[in-house]
């Protein structure tokens, strides 16, 4: 493919094509359907975009998120390919002059809201020109059974209905089996060639703990690993969004808030600070991230369980899409696995909905509660079955040791059924560690035969125990939300003897899980001042082009520079990251500073 490669090396200043690029981009360009499953910042953009250019006419790609395609085509604008949107971000006269220039041709991409596309209004508007190519980004979100349900999406199947000769690549970065034939089905791309990528991030570090308090242990997990580097931090509710916001700025981190309750002007102002501004942290729901395309983010935090691996996958995948190192880290406790079974329990929706709701946590539930490789436990979730421990996740670099707990757990269901299984997790520790609380002897929970049976295990590891078989089912909470847990049909065995059960003992991390060193921190202090004047320059040059820094390069191209320390222009021009336009525009400016350096 002579003129793709061609497109990769001069446009967009990459060298090679990475896995299966080169593969998609041929099936496509040449009229062929496809669906992609491709990891985070595994380069899905480049499968359409490229095509786009080889094919005649324009591309149009449906996005669910405007900040997603603005800063697409910013980034676009800065290698010369012709590209604009059409969402609610513009005005009636601004659309109006998108929609004239896509008739006359002058954009190579068009980058469009699915509730915008499936207008009658558009969908007529392009079918009077020569449209190359249909590119349908976060495919997931046609599933039902998906983490990002979106109903609009369901409608997309009319591309192939009203424009049956047109090629159409649907991609993403999350797809169990399940979602992926929903989005065949729905997306009518029964005869599409699929391209699985391996879903593995190695660069990122998985790392699950115990939640004893989820503020004082994400401080401390910033400040030994992530001083001044830039992060999301994932919380449930909004009230604990800005709370765990308000307490990091209280401790010296420059944080900000992200939640559908803020106003859209505040949501876009803390977001735009965030893409712009380096090491910032940003506290957000779920609302927050999906489409974001900043690759510096060197951790993301859960400071609640997610409901799927789906979601999990996606959310830890938004860290070090550079390919630099990278952490996923959590905080997890037993009321994780209560509120999420009790919000599966509560909500309004079918049996079968509810069914899938409780496999998927279930899923989740083993991720965390795993005593091998979580790497492996990820992968093999998304149908890639390696074994192969990765060396780079809490349970490779220390080992959980597993204890048989079965007569332990036979006290805790037991103490359940004795106190008439009305009671939360923190009362029945009391009532079998033997302390006389004052609620204890309101219930006379003093008297019953299973108060100080468990006396020489500690209130931690009682916790511990609780959290575990609540997560493998032996326990589940009421419907009521008042938090009381009660026996299940599968404790019946363990109480008889006929099932034994082992947990995991907790254990402190190693020093073995400090952050390992980054290519920035190799450095000696030549290389050093390099690194800061080519920071300080991409910083000026962004501001004065009103876009985020990386859109100008990404950290990986300035990282080459310093490595590789050109010293003539055709030895720029082989840096990664530098095309045509790039070389073009700021050639001068990149051999000033190395030349001073």
């Amino acid at each position: 493919m002579p003129s793709a490669l061609n497109i990769l090396k001069e446009i967009f200043g990459y060298p090679v094509f990475r896995g299966q690029q080169a593969e998609v981009i041929m099936h496509l360009a040449s009229g062929g359907d496809c669906l992609v499953l491709m990891p985070t910042g595994g380069g899905k953009s480049l499968c359409y975009q490229i095509p786009a250019l080889l094919r005649d006419g324009t591309a149009i790609v449906v996005s669910p998120l405007i900040a997603l395609m603005q800063n697409q085509v910013a980034a676009l604008h800065e290698i010369g390919v012709r590209a604009a949107v059409l969402n609610s971000s513009l005005s009636q006269q601004e659309a109006v002059v998108v929609e004239q220039k896509l008739q006359c041709g002058e954009y190579d991409l068009l980058y469009v809201a699915p509730e915008r596309l499936l207008t009658a209004r558009f969908l007529n508007l392009i079918a009077r020109i020569p449209v190359a190519l249909f590119a349908i980004d976060e495919a997931h979100c046609v599933s039902q059974w998906g983490h990002d349900f979106r109903p609009e999406y369901i409608q997309l199947s009319v591309l192939h209905e009203r424009f049956p000769k047109v090629p159409r690549i649907a991609l993403t970065a999350t797809a169990d089996m399940d979602t992926r034939k929903e989005i065949i089905e729905r997306l009518g791309l029964n005869t599409a060639r699929v391209f699985v990528s391996s879903f593995d991030r190695p660069n990122i570090r998985y790392q699950i703990i115990d939640k004893t308090n989820s503020r004082t242990q994400l401080l401390s997990f910033i400040q030994a690993e992530h001083q001044g580097d830039a992060g999301i931090v994932y919380c449930l509710s909004r009230k604990k969004v800005d709370e765990t916001a308000t307490w990091l700025v209280n401790q010296g981190v420059r944080a900000v808030a992200y939640h559908a309750g803020m106003s859209m002007q505040q949501r876009s102002i803390n977001q735009e600070k965030f893409l712009r501004e380096e090491s910032i942290v940003m506290v957000a729901t779920i609302a927050f991230g999906m489409g974001i395309d900043k690759p510096d983010v060197r951790f993301v935090a859960h400071l609640d369980l997610p409901k799927s691996i789906e979601g999990y996958y996606q959310e830890t995948g938004r860290a070090g899409r550079d390919g630099q190192a990278a952490n996923a880290w959590m905080v997890y406790g037993l009321g994780d696995v209560i509120q999420q079974r009790r919000m599966i329990e509560e909500s309004e929706a079918q049996l079968k909905f509810k069914q899938v709701a409780t496999r998927k946590l279930e899923a989740m539930l083993s991720l965390c509660e795993t005593t091998t490789c979580r790497r492996s436990r990820l992968l093999s979730y998304f149908g890639e079955a390696d074994t192969t421990p990765c060396g780079n996740c809490d349970t490779c670099i220390n080992p959980p040791q597993v204890w048989d707990a079965t007569i332990e757990v036979q006290k805790a269901l037991s103490c359940v059924y004795r106190t008439g299984q009305n009671f939360g997790a923190g009362h029945l520790i009391d009532v079998l560690r033997g302390n006389l609380t004052e609620r204890v002897q309101q219930w006379h929970h003093d008297r019953i035969s299973t108060f100080g049976i468990g006396k020489d295990l500690p209130e931690k590891a009682w916790r511990a125990v609780f959290r575990q078989i609540v997560a493998l089912g032996l326990l589940t909470t009421d419907s009521e939300g008042h938090g009381a847990l009660y026996l299940t049909e599968a404790s019946r065995a363990v109480l008889k003897g006929q099932q034994t059960v082992h947990l995991r003992l907790q254990t402190k991390l190693r020093k073995s899980s400090e952050k390992r060193l980054d290519d920035v921190a190799l450095l000696d202090s030549a290389e050093r001042y390099l690194w800061e004047q080519l920071r300080m320059w991409r910083a000026k040059t962004a501001k004065e082009h009103g876009v985020p820094a990386y859109v100008i390069f990404h950290d990986t191209t300035l990282h080459e520079l310093v490595r590789l320390c050109p010293k003539t222009e055709d030895e720029l021009r082989q840096v990664t990251g530098i095309g045509v336009r790039k070389f073009d525009k700021y050639g001068d400016h990149l051999m000033e500073i190395l030349r001073s350096s």
